[in-house]
């Protein structure tokens, strides 16, 4: 190899790149782009692992807690759930984590329900190829959840779910022109819009004795707040009583994530809903990416091109790289909301804040607060989408505790 671009021209080991003056790296990727080198190839041939490169500019170095979802484990409550739009299980997680006792889980796509039969063997999952999964398909999915579950009405338990959240969404709507087939703010008049009120049809054949309904904040703007107020109307004709909607941010419970959600949440009864309280503690980014050498599945970075890491390499803390509209991120703040991408592509993930690279799906994973055993199937692009549509399961345990708590 060429002595203008590393100090020597011998063989790197493992680890020699980062003990070079950060000025050689930089050198070392110009003579990839330079001499229309395969940057993956070069890394390999010199020893070298991506995750040895760094940024021109550091980033602090930090000490901190990373929530876990066995922090908050409790003891079996035995009062059971169904979980409708389940995904690849994050909110399923976090009941199950609290104590709830999973009984069926409805899910459209085949591919997030492998994934819950992959690590949850034990749930019932309703989902292709023994069944639809539709939650339109109203009667097809309430015979078959009282098939699955052998369940009496009125349910002595708990519905859960978040119907698909793309007509409401502001990075929907920024991705599309409002003129165009597309345009997804379109809200109730959207298929995915009417998925909320099928969710409501399904309460008011069941009469579960809660609910939870969670959703992206842009559901209480739409119509002027017309439709929610409408899907709020018929909850109380039912005889619920359902709490204001609740619009928390994830980094406020412990989730390094600043990531926005609307929960709506009601009972049969008196009884008033408690929200779940805030932690006094700093959720930062930095502790959930100590992964360092340790051997987790979905952890492959990307092989990113010699141009697009040179541009990374020079970014400072927190700043986006404009081209490829990306962040690094600040380990001393929550991380930017993971992303779940089009139905096409697994979207952006942010960058590392000490790698010039982008973060690996189970890095996602963990600022999403995923165990690191809960493994994701299929191509990387899709795994990216099920940890980014996830509600996080530890801000999910907090509201089941504060379900348990409020209503049993």
């Amino acid at each position: 190899m060429s002595t203008n671009y590393l100090l020597d021209d011998s063989q790197e080991t493992l680890f020699d790149i980062g003990r070079h003056p950060q000025s050689e790296q930089l050198r070392f990727v110009q003579m990839c782009i330079d001499e229309g080198l395969d940057f993956a190839d070069e890394l390999e041939r010199h020893g070298i692992s991506i995750d040895d490169l760094e940024y021109e500019i550091k980033a602090p170095s930090v000490r901190g807690d990373y929530a876990t979802l066995d922090r908050f484990r409790h003891s079996s409550n035995r009062i059971p759930f169904v979980s409708l739009f389940a995904g690849c299980g994050g909110m399923d997680l976090g009941f199950e984590a609290a104590g709830f006792s999973h009984q069926v889980a409805v899910e459209i796509n085949p591919l997030f329900a492998r994934t819950m039969r992959e690590n949850r063997p034990n749930w019932n999952v309703m989902a292709p190829p023994s069944h639809s999964g539709d939650v339109s398909r109203l009667y097809e999915t309430a015979n078959g959840i009282k098939e699955q579950a052998k369940i009496t009405i009125p349910y002595e338990g708990i519905f859960v779910g978040g119907p698909p959240c793309q007509p409401f969404s502001i990075a929907a709507n920024q991705r599309f022109s409002r003129a165009g087939g597309d345009f997804k703010r379109t809200g109730f008049q959207h298929k995915h819009g009417n998925l909320l009120f099928c969710y409501i049809e399904l309460i008011e054949m069941f009469l579960p004795l809660s609910f939870v309904i969670e959703n992206v904040p842009g559901l209480v703007d739409v119509d002027n707040g017309e439709q929610m107020a409408n899907a709020v109307h018929r909850l109380r004709l039912l005889g619920y009583d359902v709490a204001e909607p609740l619009i928390l941010n994830a980094a406020d419970f412990q989730v390094p994530q600043n990531r926005f959600r609307l929960f709506l949440i009601g009972s049969r009864g008196t009884r008033t809903f408690v929200p779940p309280p805030k932690s006094d503690k700093a959720s930062i980014v930095g502790p959930a990416l100590r992964l360092g050498k340790k051997s987790v599945n979905n952890h492959q970075p990307r092989e990113h091109k010699a141009a697009s890491i040179l541009r990374y390499m020079q970014l400072a803390v927190g700043e986006r790289d404009q081209l490829g509209r990306v962040d690094r991120l600040d380990p001393l703040r929550p991380s930017k909301t993971i992303i779940a991408g089009g139905t096409k592509g697994g979207g952006r993930s942010h960058l590392h804040p000490y790698i010039p690279r982008t973060l690996t799906v189970r890095e996602c994973a963990r600022i999403q607060t995923f165990p690191d055993d809960y493994v994701f199937l299929g191509p990387t692009a899709r795994q990216f989408t099920q940890v980014g549509n996830a509600v996080p399961p530890v801000l999910a345990a907090q509201i089941a505790s504060s379900v348990r708590k409020s209503f049993f």
